[in-house]
């Protein structure tokens, strides 16, 4: 199967389908088990998983090196593992922070004006370290670029993305944006693509507004993994889209995800700037590049149809595909609690991260519904002004 530019027509959702409320819940829930079940094997190949852990990860395992983790190379000194998110649920609710504080869209001036601070001067608790801390003191380089240039560089937010590593850096926390503009894709892909030129260019910024866009398109009635793969690439542009075809075309032939880990890699793989040795990049790696994709968001769209959009086929996929697969496993967890909402989830999984990680999993997707309440309604006002003064000048109000 070769998805099409158009987006599926999805059928009638059931009576008892996921109200808006429950696929937000069930979507940051999502991410967050997928992050914590990906940390621990985050950068080793499905070889090296199989090798470790004496089969398939199947649930939250511990720290790759056992109670070495504080001094391991190269994890060291994050405690990955036991049920631990990663700086993707922190970004990610750091990002719903904002949305709180701003109530509405947010663009590249949000970044620099509530991400920022929030990264800075918000001490959380951040599961890695084990203690409460600044989020800024747990996020990577290309995390930190968005400080450096915003606010100590003062760079025009809408270009300081520009300069940066393209990565996932951008694209692993833009659930927030989906679920805002919830069914609406195309809604999403725009704001994405605006908040994230403050962090990225390139495939990694187009990669952002995607992501958001196939969760929006997750929120939508009736929606199946294949209509989020359509809306995905009815949005996506250049090395992004081609890789999500090539990706997809060849997930739509499995059904188990160990038979399609080697074939998900061979697809991706003219389109990854990494190369083979994930933690010993190319030469290429991560340069800006009409032609290249980050390797996470295809492969999680894979992952969503060998996994038939069920939580543990879809998100054990993502896992055990290992290289960046926390972010991976981020992503697919999110689409698909997006699609069938909080149930979709195993609770033992929930419970077991949101205790781990001693944070409340449930209260950043109450905050964010209400949110998405408000700007829908600010939306709705705006569209009847504008369709009001659009039949004045029209003559079609008389």
């Amino acid at each position: 199967m070769t998805p099409t530019l158009d987006v599926p027509t999805a059928p009638l959702p059931p009576l008892d389908a996921p109200t808006l409320d429950d696929r937000i819940t069930g979507s940051l829930l999502g991410a967050a088990v997928g992050d914590a079940l990906g940390g621990p094997v985050e950068g080793y190949t499905p070889e090296q998983i199989l090798e470790r852990h004496g089969g398939r990860v199947t649930g939250v395992v511990g720290p790759w090196n056992g109670g070495d983790w504080r001094t391991a190379r190269p994890i060291a000194p994050y405690h990955k593992g036991d049920g631990h998110v990663t700086d993707d649920t922190l970004m990610t609710h750091a990002l719903i922070r904002v949305y709180e504080k701003v109530r509405g869209h947010l663009d590249a001036y949000a970044v620099a004006d509530h991400l920022v601070p929030e990264l800075m001067g918000s001490p959380v608790w951040i599961p890695e370290l084990e203690a409460e801390a600044l989020p800024l003191q747990r996020v990577f380089l290309a995390e930190k670029w968005i400080v450096a240039r915003l606010h100590y560089g003062h760079v025009d937010p809408r270009e300081a993305g520009t300069g940066n590593i393209v990565n996932c850096g951008a694209a692993m926390y833009m659930a927030p944006v989906g679920l805002v503009n919830a069914a609406h894709p195309a809604a999403a892909y725009a704001e994405a693509v605006d908040l994230a030129g403050a962090h990225q260019s390139s495939y990694g910024r187009e990669a952002a507004g995607v992501f958001a866009a196939a969760v929006a398109a997750a929120c939508a009635p009736g929606a199946t993994p294949e209509s989020v793969v359509g809306a995905a690439l009815a949005l996506a542009k250049d090395g992004t889209r081609a890789a999500i075809e090539a990706v997809t075309e060849v997930a739509a032939r499995h059904t188990d995800f160990e038979s399609a880990l080697a074939p998900l890699r061979r697809a991706v793989a003219p389109f990854d700037s990494v190369g083979p040795d994930y933690r010993s990049p190319s030469l290429g790696a991560r340069r800006p590049s009409r032609l290249h994709a980050i390797e996470e968001l295809p492969i999680a769209l894979g992952m969503l149809l060998v996994g038939g959009g069920d939580f543990r086929r879809t998100v054990l996929g993502a896992v055990n595909y290992g290289r960046d697969c926390d972010s991976i496993a981020t992503m697919a967890g999110a689409i698909v609690g997006a699609l069938h909402g909080e149930a979709a989830v195993p609770a033992d999984w929930a419970e077991q991260v949101a205790e781990a990680s001693r944070l409340d999993l449930r209260a950043p997707a109450a905050a964010l519904a209400a949110v998405a309440r408000e700007v829908f309604a600010h939306d709705t006002a705006l569209r009847r002004t504008h369709e009001s003064a659009f039949a004045t000048l029209t003559g079609t109000d008389r």
